[in-house]
């Protein structure tokens, strides 16, 4: 009896882990099958201005008195009916601002709604309009921000003034978006420049000479490969690579210097990053200021509309992606305890 219940014990078990692996693996194999799909989406729209109001309303609610209150809310109604009569006699009585965010990992990955949300505003934005990009991103891949900076090219060539905040970090292909603007802010604080090119990858070769491993590498054309993770690397192949980072620079010099010509690239171009005020001086930027500084400014005076791009994402797909998100966040914390060790103490 004491054998049938551990066996039982055991069975349970078993069948449990094995249920859990199946589960995994159907996870997987249908994000791999989600990945192949034509991604759906749609824009949303929001009125800053209506932000900004609810949040004075909620501190006047707090602070005023209501007979004073209900007064003050009476003439705002109709200075605000008469500013709704005037703009339907006049579309172009108010500024417009258009309003877009840009958090950038390595990949670049959210180019994928940035396109989607410059082709929507490129539809009705005019030269009297203007875009305001928040712009945070240390840089990556270089494809990924070429093609960013490509789309922000976009709003320039259709003649729509573009400013663009930078907050905390502009750096590497994130200045090389943020350059393309007719004006650049940056917070006092903010990371900007990095204007460089590093590749740098792991070589096992002698390792597995060690153990007698061979690694054989076949190409066609001299150059198919240059450095490699197995084979043995050598100097003709270094300096091959060599070439193409420096030509890749090079590209990366003309880009920014077509858009801001007033830089010393020689000074700029040497990888180092500023802080936002030395940026100002080395006229990386035009102004110190917060993106909320200068988006409450604009609201006084202009129609302020947040643009973003929603795809659509399947079950798996979001519970693949909250997991990721909490992998990121925790290695966010770690690095940032490191950082305040090392910077701040």
């Amino acid at each position: 009896m004491e054998f049938l219940v551990d066996y039982a014990s055991f069975l349970a078990k078993t069948l449990t882990v094995v249920a859990a692996i199946v589960a995994v693996l159907i996870v997987l194999a249908v994000l791999r099958r989600g990945r192949g799909r034509q991604k759906e989406g749609h824009l949303e729209v929001h009125s800053l201005n209506d932000f900004y109001k609810a949040m004075r309303e909620r501190l006047e609610d707090a602070l005023i008195d209501k007979d004073r209150l209900k007064a003050r809310r009476k003439a705002e109604a109709k200075a605000a009916k008469l500013a709704r009569k005037d703009r339907e006699k006049d579309e172009e009585a108010r500024d417009r601002v258009f309003v877009l965010d840009f958090d950038g990992d390595i990949k670049a990955s959210a180019v994928e709604s940035l396109r989607h949300e410059i082709t929507a505003l490129l539809t009705l934005a005019k030269p009297t309009d203007e875009v305001v990009l928040r712009l945070e991103s240390g840089g990556g891949m270089v494809h990924g921000y070429g093609l960013a900076a490509s789309q922000l090219a976009r709003i320039r060539q259709a003649g729509v003034p573009l400013t663009v905040c930078v907050d905390k970090v502009a750096a590497s292909g994130g200045y090389m978006m943020a350059c393309i603007g007719n004006r650049v802010l940056a917070a006092p604080f903010a990371i900007l420049g990095s204007i460089g090119v590093v590749a740098q990858l792991p070589n096992i070769h002698r390792l597995l000479k060690k153990h007698d491993v061979d690694v054989e590498i076949l190409t066609a054309g001299e150059y198919k490969r240059t450095l490699t993770v197995l084979g043995e690397n050598t100097e003709k192949g270094r300096e091959k690579f060599r070439e193409d980072l420096e030509a890749t620079h090079q590209l990366f010099k003309d880009f920014v210097g077509q858009y801001r010509p007033e830089l010393r690239m020689d000074e700029v171009a040497t990888g180092e990053i500023w802080l936002g005020t030395d940026a100002l001086d080395m006229q990386l930027v035009d102004r110190l200021a917060t993106s909320d500084e200068y988006l409450a400014q604009r609201a006084r005076e202009a129609d302020l509309f947040q643009l973003s791009y929603v795809e659509k994402k399947s079950l798996p797909q979001r519970f693949g992606m909250g997991v990721s998100q909490a992998a990121e966040a925790s290695l966010t914390r770690f690095w940032s305890r490191l950082s305040e060790q090392r910077f701040w103490q």
